[in-house]
Order: C-alpha cells, then structure tokens, then sequence
C-alpha cells in the first residue's frame, strides 16, 4: 500500500540522489536567505537510537515553560509535515507547500539534497513563526549534517551511539563515535547518558579537544521507584529522560526560565509514534516499533517477556538484517518477512539461513496483519519505519 504524497513535486525522492553529507551547500543556501537560523538558539540531538524520543521530551519541556519551541525530526511516518513542528502544532501542509515552493529556485541553485531542502525549510519556518529555541535531531552523522550548519547550538544531546549506517560513517563504534561528537564546539554543554566504553571514550577525549563540557547522567528511577512519569514506553525512556532533564538544566543555566515543574510536565506530555507503541488491528493487540539496526532490536527485545511470538518483519536492504534477527528472535518465533513498500529490502528466502522456517509475506498488508494478531502473546511489526508508516493506517482509531 503506498500513500500519496502531495509533496512528490517538491522534494525529490531520497532513492534518487541518495546520502551526500556536507555544510557548503546548506551554508550558502542560508546565506542567499539571509541567515534564518541565526533568530533562535537551539537544541541539537545526535545518536544513534533515540534521538526523536530525546527530542521531543526536551521541546515538550520547553513548551510547557511558557517558550515558543520549534522541533525538527527525521524520518517521518505519514507526512512531511511531522518533520517541522511549530509552537501551535505541526506545519500545516499548505503552508509546507507554498513553503518549498518558495524555496524550489534555491534548491536548484544550490543543488540542495532533499534532506538539506526540508532543513533549511524548516529554520524558514521557525524564524517566520518567531520561535525563541528550536530542538534540532540530527539525520545521520553529525559532523556533516545539515543540522550542524546552525550556529546556536549551545546544548548538545547525546542519544544512544550504536551500529547503525556503517557505510556512511564507518564500520566501527569508534568511527561512528568521533562523526556524531564532532557536533561539539567550544563553549557548548553536551549531556549523555551511559555509552559503551569504546564511545564514551570517544566522547570524553573530543570534549577536551573540542572544549566542550560534557556531563554524564544516570539513567531516571522507575517512576513506582520515585523517578519522574513518562509518557513514552520503554526502559532505554529511562535514559532517554535523564539526557532530556539534562539538557533542561543546561538550558536553565543559560537564563532559560525552566522550572522542575516544567521539566516534570513536558516528560510526561512526551509523545513519539512507532515507538513501542501497542495499537490495535480489528479489536486484536500489537506493538508496533520502528526497530531498525541491532541495538534497537536489543532494546526490543529486553521490554518484551520470554515467550515464543509472532513477529512481521520489514528490513532495508542496507541493514544488517541477520545481526538484528539474532538479536530480536529466540527458537520457536513465527516470523513473516515483508517487502518495504518503494524501497529495496530483504527477503524472506536470504534470511532463511539465519532462522529456518521463516515465511515471506504476501503482498496485501491486512492480510499479513490478520496473521499476526492470530497469536496467543503480543505479536509486534518492526524492522523499519517504513514498515510502520504503511501499516498505520490499516490498525484501529487511537480514542
């Protein structure tokens, strides 16, 4: 099932130009524009697994302190208009249109990739709507990344560093590691919570180069155990929301007027679709999540208890598929492999030598969906975001 996208016409397909990091273009694209994103300060979110989550707690956080927050978030699920959320909601997609129709002259004349055109829309739209602080999530990297070109960013988050896009950033946690801290510049408060020791080793000596503060934090309690109430699932949201209140403290430091209170409500209003979100497909329970590299498929698999289930299974050809099965399935998973929609992806009959007995789905969506509810425990769909964005519209209204 594809979606239509009304925005097809102005944004080229990510498949055609494919991933081409770097700060020239973007830079003086903004500057023929007249520098927009030098009106507000910013927030960026670097990492590897749950970025978005920290993301949107920290914009949720300064929302409630009374500012007027910007948040840019990538990929989306269902619409383009989920990149660029503005202090009274997510860009309406007639004014993302005349948007990008505005901007289609600069684009060609700076040869804008499609990811560099949505940022540099984005800073557009957040100096337009006066925000005071934008919450920038980085795309892929950080020392090339669009996002990096902002020259405010004077709180840095860290997300989980994992194995994931090794053909871009390189085949090990250290190389990945010195790419996404490379975000850091003098004078700036980065925050992280636990790494792995080859990453937080990475992260400490770029600080020092970098002169760069860096604070680690714990993991929150549970909140039966006194730590804050959460609004998104999950236990790596416990560490996700340490890394959130740490960077609201950095920006209370600064003269930001973020109160605990603040801090406790924006955690608690913190929404992140696809994202071991349960839903429901005619009555029948699912989780839906949009695990897509080892780690996060590791972290799937520590929410859900011991017992054999069903699983429906998306996975980008780029992605190392086999390495995320081991991590996400035990013997005696039923397993149904999928086609992504548009995009090329693993079979079924590759992966059948990491788990035999496998099954290729059929190409209708509801079909493989009826399926999985067909099961005694929680089935879950994950393996990539693409896979969630077609299925969400096929599973029941939320109230």
């Amino acid at each position: 099932m594809s979606i239509p996208d009304p925005f097809s016409e102005l944004i080229a397909p990510f498949s055609r130009r494919g991933v081409d990091l770097g700060l020239k273009r973007i830079e003086e694209a903004l500057t023929e524009l007249g520098n927009p994103e030098q009106r507000f300060r910013a927030v960026q979110v670097a990492g590897t697994n749950g970025k978005g989550s920290i993301a949107t707690m920290v914009e949720r956080i300064a929302t409630a302190a009374g500012l007027r927050c910007g948040l840019y978030t990538s990929p989306h699920l269902l619409s383009w208009c989920e990149r660029i959320r503005l202090p009274d909601g997510a860009i309406a997609e007639d004014a993302l249109k005349d948007l990008l129709q505005r901007l289609q002259p600069l684009a060609l004349r700076h040869d804008l990739t499609p990811f560099e055109l949505i940022t540099v829309s984005a800073f557009v739209a957040f100096a337009e709507a006066e925000v005071d602080l934008a919450v920038l999530e980085v795309g892929l990297g950080g020392r090339l990344d669009a996002t990096t070109v902002h020259p405010g960013r004077d709180v840095l988050a860290f997300a989980n560093i994992g194995l994931d896009h090794v053909e871009h950033l390189g085949p090990t946690l250290e190389a990945i590691a010195h790419e996404k801290a490379a975000v850091m510049h003098p004078g700036a408060i980065a925050v992280s919570a636990p790494q792995a020791p080859e990453v937080s080793a990475v992260l400490q000596a770029q600080a020092k180069a970098r002169e760069c503060e860096l604070r680690w934090r714990a993991p929150v309690a549970k909140n039966a155990e006194g730590g804050p109430a959460l609004g998104l699932h999950g236990e790596l949201q416990r560490s996700n929301a340490a890394v959130a209140i740490a960077a609201a403290e950095a920006l209370r430091e600064s003269g930001w007027p973020i109160t605990d209170a603040a801090i406790g409500r924006g955690l608690q209003q913190a929404r992140w679709p696809g994202r071991l979100e349960r839903r429901q497909f005619r009555g029948q329970a699912l989780l839906i999540d949009g695990a897509h590299n080892p780690p996060a498929a590791a972290a799937l698999r520590q929410e859900l208890q011991p017992a054999q289930r069903r699983w429906l299974i998306g996975m980008q050809r780029h992605k190392d598929a086999p390495d995320l099965l081991r991590h996400l399935l035990q013997p005696g998973d039923q397993v149904r492999v999928l086609a992504l929609p548009e995009h090329a992806s693993w079979s079924a009959e590759e992966l059948a030598p990491v788990l035999p007995g496998i099954e290729a789905g059929s190409g209708d969506l509801r079909e493989n969906l009826e399926w999985l509810v067909q099961s005694e425990g929680l089935p879950v769909a994950c393996g990539s975001l693409y896979l969630v964005a077609a299925l969400l519209p096929l599973l029941d209204p939320t109230d």
